[in-house]
Order: C-alpha cells, then structure tokens, then sequence
C-alpha cells in the first residue's frame, strides 16, 4: 500500500514537472518569434485546464503575432470571461481590436489597461503607442502627440515611435518639437526613412 501510494506521488510530481517545462516552453517560443507553435502548445494546455489564464495569454499574444487578429479578439474575450480583471488580457484584446480596426472599443481597452496596470507594467509604452495611432486614424493629432510622447518617455528606444511622435507634433503645425522627434528617430537609427523625409519637410517649413 505505502509503495502505491509512493508510486503515485512520483507519478504526480513528474505530471506537474511536465506540464511547468510545457508552459515555459509556449513563453520561451513566443519569445522567439515561434508563434505557430506556442498557439499549439497553449491551445493543448487550455484544453487540458480551461481555467488556465496564463496559457490564454501567451495563446493571445502568439495570436497576435502571428497576424491570427479575429482569433485574438475572439480568444480573449473567452478568457475575459473567466477573468475580466486581468490587465495581461485587457491589453492584449485592446491589441487584437486596434488591428480589425475597432478604434473606439481599442481606445477604451487601453485606456482601462492604463487606469488599472501597476506602475512597472512591462506594454504601458506599448498601449500609449497604440492610442497615439488611433488618435492619428481620428485626426486628433494634439492627442496623439500627448500619446506618444508618453510611450517615448517610456520606452525611450524605439526610434518608430519618435518618427510617429515627430509625425504627430508636425500635424500640429509644432514643427520644432518636430524636428527634436524625428532627430531623435534618426540618431537612433540612421536609416530611418520616415523620419529622415519627416525631418526635411519639417527643416523646409522651419526657414
């Protein structure tokens, strides 16, 4: 008896293992760009645990990804379901809507993703960015400019958002701070023509 009960437990603990070294492995190719793949994985760990909401992230994120946008959007409102808090799966869906071109319903998933992150939230940059694209599909460039400058104060690195941030600031007609956006684009990446061209026009209007 003591020996099944023994056999059982080992069997057990191997289960979990298998199961921890699966979802990491889902992450480790989403991370990787392996997007197909970790739909797969995710999509058999959901069916093993429904409950499952990190698996439902992940699944989301490689759907996206992976251009998979219907999916997303209809994935993560399964998962919203059973957890309607989860700001991973707020963003991720706010994502899926900016794709299919769902402006309003997007904008007001970011802007609830936003209201409720913790302050370290690792796609705030992100979010900020996407509503500054939305406001650029509403011609609210003044709003747009105020979206992105918040994602490159966020995230300082990215030399696209600088050249939507300088596209947006020269929509304004503010073409100084333009041009200090589209710079800023360019040192960062020398062969950024968007922003190369954006800072000619903004040079030009500037003499």
């Amino acid at each position: 008896m003591k020996k099944s009960i023994l056999t059982l437990i080992i069997i057990s603990l191997f289960s979990i293992q298998s199961f921890a070294q699966q979802k990491a492995d889902a992450l480790v190719l989403y991370r990787n760009g392996k997007y197909a793949e970790a739909i797969k994985i995710c999509e058999q760990e959901i069916v093993e645990d429904p409950q499952n909401i990190d698996s439902y992230c992940v699944l989301c994120w490689s759907l996206v990804r992976n251009r998979q946008y219907a999916e997303a959007e209809q994935r993560s409102a399964e998962a919203r379901k059973i957890n309607s808090t989860d700001v991973r799966l707020i963003e991720i869906q706010a994502e899926a809507k900016f794709y299919l071109g769902k402006n309003t319903a997007a904008l007001e998933l970011f802007q609830y993703y936003l209201a409720n992150v913790p302050a370290n939230g690792s796609r705030i940059g992100n979010a900020y960015y996407y509503m500054g694209e939305i406001y650029i599909r509403q011609a609210k460039y003044q709003h747009a400019d105020i979206s992105f400058s918040t994602a490159v104060h966020t995230e300082p690195l990215v030399d696209y958002w600088w050249t939507r941030c300088g596209y947006a600031r020269e929509m304004t007609g503010n073409y100084s701070s333009a041009l200090e956006a589209y710079s800023k684009a360019i040192e960062l990446n020398g062969s950024n023509s968007d922003a190369i061209r954006g800072r000619e026009r903004v040079v030009a209007k500037l003499r």
